[in-house]
Order: C-alpha cells, then structure tokens, then sequence
C-alpha cells in the first residue's frame, strides 16, 4: 500500500499482458507445422504490443520521479505522492500508451502490401510491418519519428534528469546504511530502465531501412520478452521487502507441512 509497490504492481501486470500477447502465438509457431497468423491475429497482436511497449515507457518515467520523492524529499514523501496522483500518473501511461497504439497502427495497415504477406519476425511488429509496404510513407517515419520523441527520449530524458539529481543528493548521505538503501532501490529501477530502454530506442529512433533483419529480430526479442520476464526477478533480488515476505511464506508452508 505504498506508491512504490502500486508502480511495481502495474508494472508486473503490465509486463505480464506484454509477454502474454507475443509468446502464445510464438510458441505455435515455432512448434506447430506451418508458421502462420491470422490478419485480425496479427492486427491484434501489433496493436497490443505497441500499446503495452509505449505504456512501459510512460510508467518507467513515472516510477523514476517515485524514486526522486523518495530520495530527495523524504520528509514530504507522502504528501507529494499521494494516492490521487499516482492514480492519476498510471492512468496516463496507460491511456497515453493506448492513444499512440490507435495512431501508429491505423496508419501502418493503411500502407499497400502488393501482394507480400510474410513478416520477417516472429511477431507482428511495426519495423517488420512497415518493410513489407511496397511504397515510402514519409508521413509515417515523422509520426513514427515524433512518438518516438515523445515516449522514448522524453521520459528517458526526464529519467535521467531524476537519477542526476538522486546521485546528487546519495553523495551527500553520510549514512552507510540508508546509502545502501538507496542504491538498492534505485538500482532496481536503472537496471530495468538500461534494458528496456536501450534496445527500443535503438531499434526505433534509427532510420527503418539501417536496422539488419536479424539484427532487429534479436532486439524485438529482448525488450518484448526477455526484459519483461527478467524485470520481476530483478525486483525481487534487490529487494528487502520481498525477500522477507518470501522468507515468511516459505517458512508458514514449511511449518504446515510438519503439523
């Protein structure tokens, strides 16, 4: 019940619609005899993708200025972040996230396909999508462009902002202890963040035609599905709160298995 937890939470189920809505569908693919989807299955598939990958990116910036109150205004921690705004912050990664998927998707299944119907990926994805038009949209690299600047280099801007100034104010701290404390938290978050991060904008703020096919299928595989399954445990390792409700789990299960 702590905004901390609240972002950890939306984040976890977030991460967990994000893999949900790639590996079903892949793993049928790579089992099954003939690798195929559906035009509404892939519709759906690159509309949700899209719109959980630009939510992910809104919501990383909103935990980074979490992490700011609490490093940097501990005594007002609780005022400034109380429960409306974080509502009301979550509530705009998610709508915000929404609003870009609606845009760049009805654009890209405008785009004529001449007849190609095979996407060099293993999900549906925009890059993929867009290569398979047989003509040069300049509309949709600038809007493409654009949202780029808004949920990429926007927040990890505003992220980075955040981490200078909670670097900052960590310098100061005399306290081992809580200098600890603080890094653990912090260091949580910039590990997700470094990872998510850093392959979305390298697939997506470069030019769609400079990006190697497999070169782009690596990086789509890491930040669709190996960021998100790493980002649980990476909390969980670096967390004092979860490792002690885990410990007290295991040892009421160990204590119901004796009686």
């Amino acid at each position: 019940h702590t905004p901390m937890y609240f972002f950890l939470s939306n984040l976890s189920f977030l991460d967990l619609c994000y893999a949900t809505s790639i590996i079903p569908q892949m793993l049928v693919n790579l089992w099954g005899p003939t690798r195929s989807i559906t035009y509404g299955g892939c519709v759906l598939q690159f509309f949700f993708a899209l719109d959980l990958g630009a939510t992910e990116c809104l919501l990383l910036a909103v935990m980074a200025y979490d992490r700011y109150a609490a490093v940097c205004q501990p005594l007002r921690y609780r005022v400034i972040m109380h429960p409306q705004l974080c509502q009301k912050m979550v509530l705009t990664a998610w709508l915000g996230g929404l609003g870009s998927a609606l845009i760049v998707c009805s654009l890209t299944l405008k785009l004529p396909r001449c007849g190609h119907r095979e996407v060099d990926n293993f999900f549906c994805e925009m890059p993929a999508l867009i290569k398979m038009a047989c003509v040069y949209s300049k509309v949709i690299e600038i809007i493409v462009f654009a949202l780029g600047v808004i949920f990429l280099l926007a927040p990890i801007s505003l992220i980075l902002i955040s981490y200078g100034i909670i670097t900052q104010a960590v310098v100061r701290i005399k306290s081992k202890a809580r200098w600890r404390k603080v890094l653990n938290t912090c260091g949580s978050h910039l590990t997700v963040v470094t990872l998510f991060y850093g392959t979305v904008i390298y697939m997506y703020m470069k030019p769609q035609n400079s990006t190697s096919q497999d070169k782009g299928k690596f990086l789509s595989l890491f930040y669709t599905i190996i960021t998100p399954t790493l980002n649980p445990l990476i909390y969980t390792l670096r967390n004092k709160d979860v490792k002690s409700a885990v410990k007290r789990i295991l040892c009421v299960e160990k204590r119901s298995a004796k009686s």
